[in-house]
């Protein structure tokens, strides 16, 4: 299949074509669930933990006698029955992250740009060009692409002017193309990836 090449002006130059399986796939909702419930896993850190009542201070003494009192017998203050004591069945530090299989986070990947190509929302560019890192040159490119909602930025190399300009936008993210995953390219409305990035993604899925 072809996709329509723009200038930073966001006029058409060229046409460029690229793998039909890699962007011209059928697109599987069920493997974005997947995916991307495994990358937000992934990225828990697990530190929650609450303290048992063997691990909290105090309590070795029997609040009262067990029996005449009247009132029900308690063998320590810090039972989970009791204010300050300790938590019964709370969390500890665990490792939530796991692995699907290699196939099935390709087959996602290609079914998300498949779906940005599908809906017009990947912007292929000839190249990114900034004289210099303002905020203002990267909010006039953009306008000028036509990009009005969150936008993915995808490079194929470190270009310091372009992660500078985008780095005080909010709704913009500049990505190399190794780290291209299921989660951003759902999360951003626009992909605009420079013809370079393009190939060396291309690459990338075929690997």
């Amino acid at each position: 299949m072809e996709l329509d090449v723009i200038d930073q002006r966001g006029a058409p130059v060229e046409k460029v074509t690229v793998s039909d399986r890699a962007f011209g796939a059928e697109v599987k909702g069920h493997l974005f669930h997947q995916v991307v419930r495994m990358q937000l896993a992934n990225r828990r850190r697990g530190t929650a933990s609450t303290k048992t009542r063997g691990e909290v201070g105090g309590g070795g003494r029997k609040p009262w006698r067990q029996k005449g009192t009247g009132r029900a017998r308690q063998g320590s203050i810090r039972s989970p029955l009791w204010r300050g004591g300790g938590i019964a069945l709370g969390p500890q530090p665990r490792d939530y992250s796991y692995w699907l299989p290699k196939k099935v986070r390709r087959a996602a990947l290609c079914s998300a740009l498949s779906l940005k190509v599908r809906e017009g929302l990947l912007k292929v560019v000839n190249r990114i060009d900034l004289p210099e890192p303002k905020t203002k040159r990267m909010v006039g490119l953009l306008k000028d692409l036509g990009v009005e909602r969150r936008v993915l930025i995808l490079l194929a190399d470190d270009n310091s002017n372009v992660q500078l300009a985008a780095r005080n936008l909010p709704d913009v993210k500049v990505l190399l193309v190794e780290g291209v995953n299921t989660y951003d390219l759902l999360h951003y409305d626009y992909i605009v990836c420079p013809k370079d990035a393009l190939s060396k993604l291309q690459e990338r899925m075929a690997s």
